[in-house]
Protein backbone atom coordinates (compact mmCIF):
# COMPACT_ATOMS: atom_id res chain seq x y z
CA UNK A 1 0.00 0.00 0.00
CA UNK A 2 2.57 2.32 0.85
CA UNK A 3 4.36 2.11 -2.50
CA UNK A 4 0.62 2.58 -4.36
CA UNK A 5 0.92 5.78 -2.55
CA UNK A 6 3.62 7.67 -3.43
CA UNK A 7 3.42 6.54 -6.67
CA UNK A 8 0.30 7.58 -7.49
CA UNK A 9 1.25 11.05 -5.79
CA UNK A 10 3.75 11.65 -7.60
CA UNK A 11 1.95 11.44 -10.21
CA UNK A 12 -0.93 13.21 -9.55
CA UNK A 13 1.37 16.52 -8.88
CA UNK A 14 3.42 15.75 -11.77
CA UNK A 15 0.28 15.72 -14.08
CA UNK A 16 -1.20 18.77 -12.07
CA UNK A 17 1.88 20.90 -12.69
CA UNK A 18 1.98 19.84 -16.47
CA UNK A 19 -1.35 21.41 -16.29
CA UNK A 20 -0.46 24.95 -14.66
CA UNK A 21 2.46 25.41 -16.99
CA UNK A 22 3.16 26.01 -21.21
CA UNK A 23 5.65 23.23 -22.57
CA UNK A 24 7.91 25.28 -23.04
CA UNK A 25 8.22 26.80 -19.14
CA UNK A 26 8.72 22.32 -18.20
CA UNK A 27 12.11 22.17 -18.42
CA UNK A 28 12.95 25.73 -16.27
CA UNK A 29 10.49 24.26 -13.39
CA UNK A 30 13.11 21.99 -12.34
CA UNK A 31 13.43 23.60 -8.80
CA UNK A 32 10.13 23.44 -8.17
CA UNK A 33 9.66 19.69 -9.23
CA UNK A 34 12.56 18.83 -7.14
CA UNK A 35 10.92 20.60 -3.98
CA UNK A 36 7.34 18.55 -4.55
CA UNK A 37 9.15 15.50 -5.11
CA UNK A 38 10.86 15.90 -1.70
CA UNK A 39 7.46 17.00 0.02
CA UNK A 40 5.64 13.72 -1.60
CA UNK A 41 9.06 11.65 -0.54
CA UNK A 42 9.10 12.75 3.01
CA UNK A 43 5.39 12.40 3.08
CA UNK A 44 6.02 8.55 2.10
CA UNK A 45 8.58 8.02 4.64
CA UNK A 46 6.42 9.80 7.27
CA UNK A 47 3.23 7.61 6.28
CA UNK A 48 5.67 4.37 6.17
CA UNK A 49 6.85 4.76 9.37
CA UNK A 50 3.39 5.35 11.24
CA UNK A 51 2.40 2.40 9.01
CA UNK A 52 5.25 -0.02 10.20
CA UNK A 53 4.58 1.14 13.63
CA UNK A 54 0.78 0.54 13.56
CA UNK A 55 1.71 -3.19 12.13
CA UNK A 56 4.00 -3.27 15.05
CA UNK A 57 1.91 -2.23 17.33
CA UNK A 58 -1.12 -4.70 16.65
CA UNK A 59 1.70 -7.13 16.38
CA UNK A 60 2.70 -6.81 19.76
CA UNK A 61 -0.90 -6.45 21.52
CA UNK A 62 -1.70 -9.72 20.06
CA UNK A 63 1.44 -11.27 21.80
CA UNK A 64 0.53 -9.66 24.81
CA UNK A 65 -2.87 -10.20 24.74
CA UNK A 66 -2.37 -13.70 24.59
CA UNK A 67 0.07 -13.93 26.95
CA UNK A 68 -1.84 -12.36 29.65
CA UNK A 69 -5.36 -14.49 28.69
CA UNK A 70 -3.45 -17.90 28.24
CA UNK A 71 0.25 -17.86 29.43
CA UNK A 72 1.36 -20.92 31.20
CA UNK A 73 4.55 -19.06 32.56
CA UNK A 74 2.53 -18.53 35.96
CA UNK A 75 1.41 -22.01 36.39
CA UNK A 76 4.98 -23.46 35.00
CA UNK A 77 6.59 -21.32 37.96
CA UNK A 78 3.99 -22.84 40.01
CA UNK A 79 5.43 -26.42 39.71
CA UNK A 80 9.32 -25.40 39.45
CA UNK A 81 8.10 -23.69 42.95
CA UNK A 82 5.95 -26.41 44.32
CA UNK A 83 7.25 -29.43 42.29
CA UNK A 84 10.74 -29.80 42.51
CA UNK A 85 11.64 -26.90 44.86
CA UNK A 86 14.97 -24.86 45.69
CA UNK A 87 17.58 -25.59 43.07
CA UNK A 88 20.75 -25.42 43.94
CA UNK A 89 23.22 -26.40 41.72
CA UNK A 90 24.55 -29.97 42.40
CA UNK A 91 21.45 -30.81 44.06
CA UNK A 92 19.26 -33.57 43.43
CA UNK A 93 16.32 -30.73 42.84
CA UNK A 94 19.17 -28.89 40.27
CA UNK A 95 18.91 -31.60 38.26
CA UNK A 96 14.90 -32.20 38.27
CA UNK A 97 14.60 -28.55 37.17
CA UNK A 98 16.69 -29.08 34.22
CA UNK A 99 14.55 -32.47 33.52
CA UNK A 100 11.58 -30.56 33.66
CA UNK A 101 12.22 -27.57 32.09
CA UNK A 102 13.15 -29.71 29.23
CA UNK A 103 9.79 -31.30 28.92
CA UNK A 104 7.67 -27.97 29.24
CA UNK A 105 9.59 -26.58 26.20
CA UNK A 106 8.82 -29.41 24.71
CA UNK A 107 4.96 -29.35 25.00
CA UNK A 108 5.50 -25.68 24.46
CA UNK A 109 6.50 -27.09 20.62
CA UNK A 110 9.84 -25.90 20.47
CA UNK A 111 11.76 -27.02 17.26
CA UNK A 112 14.49 -28.64 19.27
CA UNK A 113 15.33 -28.89 23.13
CA UNK A 114 18.69 -29.77 24.14
CA UNK A 115 21.07 -29.73 26.78
CA UNK A 116 24.23 -27.90 27.36
CA UNK A 117 26.77 -29.89 30.44
CA UNK A 118 28.87 -28.05 32.34
CA UNK A 119 30.28 -28.86 36.26
CA UNK A 120 28.98 -26.79 38.22
CA UNK A 121 30.01 -26.08 42.23
CA UNK A 122 28.33 -28.63 45.05
CA UNK A 123 28.14 -26.81 47.81
CA UNK A 124 25.56 -28.31 51.05
CA UNK A 125 24.28 -26.00 54.21
CA UNK A 126 24.29 -29.03 56.04
CA UNK A 127 22.58 -28.86 59.55
CA UNK A 128 20.77 -25.14 60.47
CA UNK A 129 22.99 -22.87 61.86
CA UNK A 130 22.98 -21.64 64.72
CA UNK A 131 24.34 -18.37 66.55
CA UNK A 132 23.54 -16.31 69.61
CA UNK A 133 25.31 -13.42 71.61
CA UNK A 134 26.47 -13.87 75.80
CA UNK A 135 24.92 -10.82 77.66
CA UNK A 136 26.36 -9.22 80.61
CA UNK A 137 23.23 -9.97 82.80
CA UNK A 138 23.81 -13.56 82.11
CA UNK A 139 21.25 -14.44 79.16
CA UNK A 140 21.71 -15.32 76.14
CA UNK A 141 19.96 -13.86 72.66
CA UNK A 142 19.59 -16.52 69.51
CA UNK A 143 20.44 -14.65 66.55
CA UNK A 144 18.67 -15.55 63.35
CA UNK A 145 21.44 -16.52 60.61
CA UNK A 146 22.33 -18.16 57.66
CA UNK A 147 25.97 -19.25 56.59
CA UNK A 148 26.61 -17.31 53.29
CA UNK A 149 27.08 -19.51 50.20
CA UNK A 150 30.51 -21.25 49.26
CA UNK A 151 31.38 -20.67 53.28
CA UNK A 152 33.22 -22.90 54.47
CA UNK A 153 32.04 -24.64 57.95
CA UNK A 154 32.90 -23.91 61.65
CA UNK A 155 34.97 -26.41 63.46
CA UNK A 156 32.55 -28.86 64.84
CA UNK A 157 32.66 -26.83 68.57
CA UNK A 158 31.53 -24.07 66.56
CA UNK A 159 33.78 -20.58 67.04
CA UNK A 160 33.65 -18.13 69.92
CA UNK A 161 34.79 -14.62 70.00
CA UNK A 162 34.40 -10.86 70.78
CA UNK A 163 32.34 -9.23 68.26
CA UNK A 164 34.63 -6.31 66.33
CA UNK A 165 31.50 -4.33 64.58
CA UNK A 166 32.24 -2.62 61.47
CA UNK A 167 30.54 -0.16 59.18
CA UNK A 168 33.55 -0.21 55.96
CA UNK A 169 36.75 -1.57 54.80
CA UNK A 170 38.06 1.28 56.27
CA UNK A 171 36.78 1.28 59.73
CA UNK A 172 38.15 -3.01 59.73
CA UNK A 173 41.87 -1.22 58.89
CA UNK A 174 41.85 1.19 61.82
CA UNK A 175 40.53 -1.98 64.66
CA UNK A 176 42.91 -4.59 62.98
CA UNK A 177 45.06 -4.92 66.00
CA UNK A 178 41.63 -6.31 67.68
CA UNK A 179 40.71 -8.74 65.35
CA UNK A 180 42.50 -11.34 65.61
CA UNK A 181 40.89 -14.49 67.20
CA UNK A 182 37.50 -13.11 67.04
CA UNK A 183 34.67 -12.34 64.94
CA UNK A 184 33.84 -9.39 62.67
CA UNK A 185 30.42 -7.90 61.99
CA UNK A 186 29.83 -6.17 59.13
CA UNK A 187 26.91 -3.62 59.74
CA UNK A 188 26.58 -2.19 56.32
CA UNK A 189 23.04 -1.24 55.44
CA UNK A 190 21.63 -1.10 52.17
CA UNK A 191 21.35 2.87 51.20
CA UNK A 192 17.44 3.94 51.59
CA UNK A 193 18.10 6.90 49.67
CA UNK A 194 18.87 5.20 46.45
CA UNK A 195 15.86 4.70 44.03
CA UNK A 196 17.36 2.56 42.18
CA UNK A 197 17.81 -0.28 45.04
CA UNK A 198 20.26 -2.67 42.50
CA UNK A 199 22.96 0.40 43.09
CA UNK A 200 22.31 -0.11 46.88
CA UNK A 201 22.94 -3.64 47.01
CA UNK A 202 25.95 -3.19 44.65
CA UNK A 203 27.66 -1.66 46.99
CA UNK A 204 27.02 -3.28 50.20
CA UNK A 205 27.39 -6.54 48.36
CA UNK A 206 31.04 -6.15 48.41
CA UNK A 207 31.14 -6.72 52.44
CA UNK A 208 29.33 -10.72 51.75
CA UNK A 209 31.93 -11.43 48.95
CA UNK A 210 34.98 -10.13 49.98
CA UNK A 211 34.23 -9.22 53.62
CA UNK A 212 35.30 -12.99 54.89
CA UNK A 213 38.79 -13.05 53.24
CA UNK A 214 39.36 -8.98 54.24
CA UNK A 215 38.80 -10.03 58.15
CA UNK A 216 40.91 -13.24 57.97
CA UNK A 217 43.69 -11.46 56.89
CA UNK A 218 43.93 -9.72 60.07
CA UNK A 219 43.45 -13.12 61.63
CA UNK A 220 39.43 -13.84 62.40
CA UNK A 221 37.62 -16.72 63.18
CA UNK A 222 34.32 -15.87 61.77
CA UNK A 223 31.76 -13.35 59.96
CA UNK A 224 28.88 -12.20 60.34
CA UNK A 225 27.54 -9.73 57.53
CA UNK A 226 24.21 -8.09 57.81
CA UNK A 227 21.72 -9.22 55.22
CA UNK A 228 21.74 -7.92 52.30
CA UNK A 229 17.51 -6.40 52.40
CA UNK A 230 15.99 -3.37 51.59
CA UNK A 231 14.09 -3.43 54.77
CA UNK A 232 13.96 -4.50 58.69
CA UNK A 233 13.00 -8.39 58.79
CA UNK A 234 13.57 -11.34 60.41
CA UNK A 235 15.20 -13.55 57.53
CA UNK A 236 18.95 -13.57 56.97
CA UNK A 237 19.62 -13.59 53.52
CA UNK A 238 22.40 -15.63 51.91
CA UNK A 239 24.00 -15.32 49.04
CA UNK A 240 27.88 -16.19 47.70
CA UNK A 241 31.38 -15.14 49.32
CA UNK A 242 34.56 -15.55 47.31
CA UNK A 243 37.47 -16.58 49.16
CA UNK A 244 41.31 -15.17 48.64
CA UNK A 245 43.40 -17.94 48.60
CA UNK A 246 45.92 -15.97 49.75
CA UNK A 247 44.21 -15.95 53.15
CA UNK A 248 43.06 -18.89 55.55
CA UNK A 249 38.79 -19.18 54.96
CA UNK A 250 36.59 -19.06 57.94
CA UNK A 251 32.62 -19.31 58.38
CA UNK A 252 30.80 -16.86 57.73
CA UNK A 253 26.82 -16.02 58.16
CA UNK A 254 24.39 -13.52 57.34
CA UNK A 255 22.36 -11.95 59.57
CA UNK A 256 18.65 -10.47 60.01
CA UNK A 257 18.41 -6.86 59.34
CA UNK A 258 16.56 -6.76 62.51
CA UNK A 259 19.21 -8.71 64.66
CA UNK A 260 21.83 -6.55 62.97
CA UNK A 261 20.08 -3.99 64.57
CA UNK A 262 19.71 -5.48 67.82
CA UNK A 263 23.73 -6.33 67.90
CA UNK A 264 24.74 -2.88 66.89
CA UNK A 265 22.36 -1.26 69.91
CA UNK A 266 23.81 -3.76 72.02
CA UNK A 267 27.61 -3.23 71.80
CA UNK A 268 27.22 0.26 71.73
CA UNK A 269 25.69 0.21 75.16
CA UNK A 270 28.28 -2.55 76.34
CA UNK A 271 25.45 -5.32 77.17
CA UNK A 272 27.30 -8.03 74.82
CA UNK A 273 30.33 -9.66 76.37
CA UNK A 274 31.19 -12.69 72.86
CA UNK A 275 29.50 -14.03 70.38
CA UNK A 276 28.98 -17.51 68.91
CA UNK A 277 28.11 -19.40 66.01
CA UNK A 278 28.28 -22.77 64.27
CA UNK A 279 27.67 -24.18 60.69
CA UNK A 280 27.77 -27.19 59.26
CA UNK A 281 28.46 -26.72 55.33
CA UNK A 282 30.59 -27.62 53.00
CA UNK A 283 32.25 -27.78 49.42
CA UNK A 284 31.88 -31.10 47.85
CA UNK A 285 33.64 -31.53 44.58
CA UNK A 286 31.91 -30.43 41.36
CA UNK A 287 29.39 -32.40 39.43
CA UNK A 288 27.90 -32.58 36.02
CA UNK A 289 25.13 -30.53 35.47
CA UNK A 290 23.20 -28.56 32.02
CA UNK A 291 21.90 -25.49 30.45
CA UNK A 292 18.42 -26.23 29.04
CA UNK A 293 18.23 -24.89 25.87
CA UNK A 294 14.55 -23.99 23.54
CA UNK A 295 15.06 -23.36 20.37
CA UNK A 296 12.87 -22.30 17.35
CA UNK A 297 14.62 -22.05 14.14
CA UNK A 298 14.89 -18.90 11.72
CA UNK A 299 13.36 -19.12 8.56
CA UNK A 300 15.58 -17.25 6.76
CA UNK A 301 18.47 -16.34 8.80
CA UNK A 302 18.92 -19.70 11.13
CA UNK A 303 22.43 -18.92 12.07
CA UNK A 304 21.37 -15.47 13.54
CA UNK A 305 20.61 -15.89 17.26
CA UNK A 306 18.52 -14.27 19.55
CA UNK A 307 18.91 -15.41 22.99
CA UNK A 308 16.29 -15.14 26.24
CA UNK A 309 16.94 -15.94 28.89
CA UNK A 310 17.21 -16.73 32.92
CA UNK A 311 18.92 -18.40 35.65
CA UNK A 312 17.60 -21.88 36.49
CA UNK A 313 19.30 -22.53 40.04
CA UNK A 314 18.21 -21.04 43.25
CA UNK A 315 19.22 -20.69 46.40
CA UNK A 316 18.58 -23.25 49.03
CA UNK A 317 16.28 -21.63 51.43
CA UNK A 318 13.26 -21.25 49.28
CA UNK A 319 11.75 -21.79 46.17
CA UNK A 320 13.89 -19.13 44.29
CA UNK A 321 9.96 -17.91 42.47
CA UNK A 322 11.36 -14.61 41.67
CA UNK A 323 15.00 -15.48 41.29
CA UNK A 324 15.02 -16.55 39.21
CA UNK A 325 12.21 -18.85 38.47
CA UNK A 326 10.52 -15.60 37.36
CA UNK A 327 12.80 -15.06 34.40
CA UNK A 328 12.81 -18.46 33.17
CA UNK A 329 9.47 -19.06 33.15
CA UNK A 330 9.17 -15.64 31.55
CA UNK A 331 11.71 -16.43 29.16
CA UNK A 332 9.74 -19.92 27.84
CA UNK A 333 7.31 -18.10 27.53
CA UNK A 334 8.14 -16.84 24.50
CA UNK A 335 8.11 -20.23 22.69
CA UNK A 336 4.76 -21.10 23.80
CA UNK A 337 3.35 -17.58 22.16
CA UNK A 338 5.51 -18.05 19.07
CA UNK A 339 3.80 -21.63 18.22
CA UNK A 340 0.01 -20.65 19.40
CA UNK A 341 0.34 -17.62 16.86
CA UNK A 342 2.30 -19.24 14.40
CA UNK A 343 4.82 -16.39 14.38
CA UNK A 344 7.51 -17.83 12.40
CA UNK A 345 10.73 -16.26 13.06
CA UNK A 346 13.36 -14.96 10.87
CA UNK A 347 16.16 -15.61 13.07
CA UNK A 348 16.56 -18.33 15.63
CA UNK A 349 15.11 -17.07 18.65
CA UNK A 350 16.69 -19.51 22.31
CA UNK A 351 15.43 -19.60 25.53
CA UNK A 352 18.24 -20.49 27.53
CA UNK A 353 17.81 -21.90 31.01
CA UNK A 354 21.00 -21.05 32.47
CA UNK A 355 22.96 -23.16 35.59
CA UNK A 356 24.74 -21.88 38.67
CA UNK A 357 24.30 -17.72 38.34
CA UNK A 358 24.07 -17.51 41.95
CA UNK A 359 27.83 -19.44 43.10
CA UNK A 360 29.90 -20.12 40.18
CA UNK A 361 28.68 -18.41 36.69
CA UNK A 362 29.30 -21.98 34.64
CA UNK A 363 26.07 -22.11 32.71
CA UNK A 364 26.64 -18.59 31.16
CA UNK A 365 30.72 -19.44 31.25
CA UNK A 366 29.82 -22.65 29.06
CA UNK A 367 26.88 -20.54 26.96
CA UNK A 368 29.89 -17.95 25.95
CA UNK A 369 32.16 -20.42 25.30
CA UNK A 370 29.92 -22.80 22.73
CA UNK A 371 28.76 -19.31 21.35
CA UNK A 372 32.31 -18.51 20.11
CA UNK A 373 33.39 -22.13 19.05
CA UNK A 374 30.26 -22.05 16.57
CA UNK A 375 30.49 -19.55 14.38
CA UNK A 376 27.10 -18.32 14.74
CA UNK A 377 25.95 -14.64 14.79
CA UNK A 378 25.02 -14.39 18.69
CA UNK A 379 22.92 -10.74 17.57
CA UNK A 380 21.04 -9.88 21.11
CA UNK A 381 20.37 -11.73 24.38
CA UNK A 382 17.72 -10.87 26.89
CA UNK A 383 17.91 -11.55 30.20
CA UNK A 384 15.01 -11.77 33.12
CA UNK A 385 16.88 -11.56 36.50
CA UNK A 386 15.49 -8.64 38.91
CA UNK A 387 11.99 -10.49 39.61
CA UNK A 388 8.82 -10.74 38.32
CA UNK A 389 7.51 -7.68 39.20
CA UNK A 390 6.08 -5.69 37.15
CA UNK A 391 7.51 -4.12 34.14
CA UNK A 392 9.39 -0.68 34.39
CA UNK A 393 12.26 -0.72 31.57
CA UNK A 394 14.96 -2.15 29.52
CA UNK A 395 18.09 -0.98 29.78
CA UNK A 396 20.46 -1.71 26.38
CA UNK A 397 24.34 -2.31 26.22
CA UNK A 398 25.07 -1.97 22.32
CA UNK A 399 26.67 0.54 20.16
CA UNK A 400 25.30 4.17 19.00
CA UNK A 401 23.44 3.20 15.99
CA UNK A 402 21.76 0.03 17.66
CA UNK A 403 20.98 1.75 20.64
CA UNK A 404 19.59 4.49 18.44
CA UNK A 405 17.67 1.99 16.72
CA UNK A 406 16.15 0.08 19.52
CA UNK A 407 15.40 3.55 21.33
CA UNK A 408 13.10 4.12 17.92
CA UNK A 409 10.73 1.09 19.33
CA UNK A 410 10.01 2.57 22.87
CA UNK A 411 6.65 4.49 22.25
CA UNK A 412 5.74 0.70 22.02
CA UNK A 413 5.61 -0.23 25.02
CA UNK A 414 4.57 2.90 26.63
CA UNK A 415 0.95 1.23 27.14
CA UNK A 416 2.57 -1.84 28.94
CA UNK A 417 4.21 0.30 31.61
CA UNK A 418 7.89 0.45 30.21
CA UNK A 419 8.24 4.54 30.87
CA UNK A 420 11.63 4.33 29.48
CA UNK A 421 14.52 2.52 27.73
CA UNK A 422 18.13 3.21 29.28
CA UNK A 423 21.44 2.64 28.44
CA UNK A 424 23.22 0.00 29.88
CA UNK A 425 21.87 -3.36 30.87
CA UNK A 426 22.32 -7.28 30.18
CA UNK A 427 23.07 -9.79 33.07
CA UNK A 428 25.70 -11.97 34.17
CA UNK A 429 25.03 -15.23 32.57
CA UNK A 430 24.36 -13.48 28.47
CA UNK A 431 27.75 -11.06 29.81
CA UNK A 432 29.88 -13.64 28.15
CA UNK A 433 28.50 -12.74 24.88
CA UNK A 434 29.25 -9.44 24.99
CA UNK A 435 32.67 -10.08 23.47
CA UNK A 436 31.28 -11.63 20.08
CA UNK A 437 29.20 -7.69 19.43
CA UNK A 438 25.96 -9.46 20.72
CA UNK A 439 23.88 -6.40 21.63
CA UNK A 440 22.99 -6.93 25.35
CA UNK A 441 19.22 -5.95 27.16
CA UNK A 442 18.00 -6.77 30.69
CA UNK A 443 14.30 -6.63 31.58
CA UNK A 444 14.20 -3.94 34.66
CA UNK A 445 11.04 -4.85 36.68
CA UNK A 446 10.30 -2.52 39.60
CA UNK A 447 12.54 -3.21 42.38
CA UNK A 448 11.11 -1.87 45.49
CA UNK A 449 10.28 -5.54 47.04
CA UNK A 450 12.92 -7.04 45.33
CA UNK A 451 15.45 -7.38 48.11
CA UNK A 452 12.62 -7.99 50.65
CA UNK A 453 13.17 -11.46 49.27
CA UNK A 454 16.18 -11.76 47.65
CA UNK A 455 18.30 -14.88 48.97
CA UNK A 456 15.65 -15.34 51.56
CA UNK A 457 13.11 -18.14 53.02
CA UNK A 458 10.65 -15.66 50.96
CA UNK A 459 11.33 -16.19 48.06
CA UNK A 460 8.40 -17.68 47.46
CA UNK A 461 5.57 -18.58 44.51
CA UNK A 462 3.15 -16.84 46.99
CA UNK A 463 4.98 -13.53 46.38
CA UNK A 464 4.69 -13.25 42.73
CA UNK A 465 1.20 -11.87 40.53
CA UNK A 466 0.37 -13.53 37.54
CA UNK A 467 -0.79 -10.40 36.06
CA UNK A 468 2.94 -8.83 36.84
CA UNK A 469 4.52 -11.91 35.78
CA UNK A 470 2.75 -12.03 32.44
CA UNK A 471 3.23 -8.71 31.77
CA UNK A 472 6.78 -8.92 31.25
CA UNK A 473 6.65 -11.96 29.76
CA UNK A 474 4.40 -10.23 27.14
CA UNK A 475 7.23 -6.98 26.67
CA UNK A 476 10.25 -9.85 26.70
CA UNK A 477 8.05 -10.97 23.64
CA UNK A 478 7.68 -7.90 21.70
CA UNK A 479 11.29 -6.92 22.37
CA UNK A 480 12.27 -9.54 20.68
CA UNK A 481 9.78 -10.12 17.76
CA UNK A 482 10.91 -6.09 16.89
CA UNK A 483 14.95 -7.43 16.89
CA UNK A 484 13.83 -10.64 14.62
CA UNK A 485 12.08 -8.58 12.06
CA UNK A 486 14.25 -5.93 11.33
CA UNK A 487 17.36 -7.01 12.63
CA UNK A 488 20.17 -4.87 14.67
Amino acid sequence: MKYWFSYNVFIFLYKWQLTQTPINQHLKMSKRMKKLVCIVMAGFFVFSAAMGQSSDSLSIRNIVNDIMKRGAAYENLRFLCKQVGPRLSGSPQGLKAVQETARMMKEMGADTVYLQECMVPHWVRGEKEVAKVMLSNGKEYILKVAALGNSVGSPKAGVTGKIIEVHSFQELEAVKADVKGNIVFYNYEMNASYIQTFKAYGEAGVYRSNGPSMAAKYGAVGVMVRSLASNPDNHPHTGATRYNDSFPKIPAIAISTNDADYLSAALKNKSVTKGYFKTNCQMLEDVKSYNVVGEIRGSQFPDEIITVGGHLDSWDLAEGANDDGSGCVQSMELIRVYKALGIKPLRTIRAVMFQNEENGLKGGTKYGELAKADKKKYIFALESDAGGFVPRSFGITANKEQTAKIFSWSQLFKEYGISEFTVGGGGADIGPLRPLGTVMAGLIPDSQRYFDIHHAETDVFENVSRRELHLGAGVMAGLVFLVDKYGL
